[in-house]
């Protein structure tokens, strides 16, 4: 059965990706604020496997380091949680995640993005580099 996206919980869970975490710092948009004005109530959800992909890429020099690394500070605001899978790469544990635990993600990678929209999940991403949106399939 599919989760009630529009449905009746208080709170949404909205699990967030790396590059999601990295928008503030790319396009100076406050991503919690966007996420309280378009959602309302949620939570913050975020993967241990995504803090160690942040990690790793907070380790690079650049525009993109600097940005894993205020990223990662960004990341403390939010619950973390392990996905429970050993098996696949981030993107796959978080397409599992989002599936089976009823999430909304955010995210602006466009490969990501589209393998949830085929699986009905909805995306939540930066429209015209200035504000989030919800996209649904």
């Amino acid at each position: 059965m599919a989760p009630d996206w529009d449905g009746c919980a208080d709170r949404v869970n909205i699990l967030l990706d790396a590059n999601a975490l990295m928008i503030p710092f790319q396009f100076r948009v406050d991503l919690f604020d966007e996420l309280r004005n378009l959602i309302g109530a949620y939570e913050p959800l975020i993967l241990t496997e995504v803090i160690n992909e942040l990690r790793g890429l907070s380790l690079g020099r650049g525009k993109g380091g600097s940005a894993a690394r205020s990223a990662l500070l960004l990341a403390s605001r939010c619950i973390e949680t392990g996905s429970g899978y050993s098996e696949g790469t981030v993107d796959e544990k978080i397409l599992r995640f989002a599936g089976e635990h009823g999430c909304m993600v955010c995210t602006n990678d466009r490969d990501l993005r589209d393998r949830l929209l085929s699986r009905r999940i909805p995306v939540i991403t930066l429209m015209q580099q200035k504000k989030l949106g919800i996209l649904r399939r």
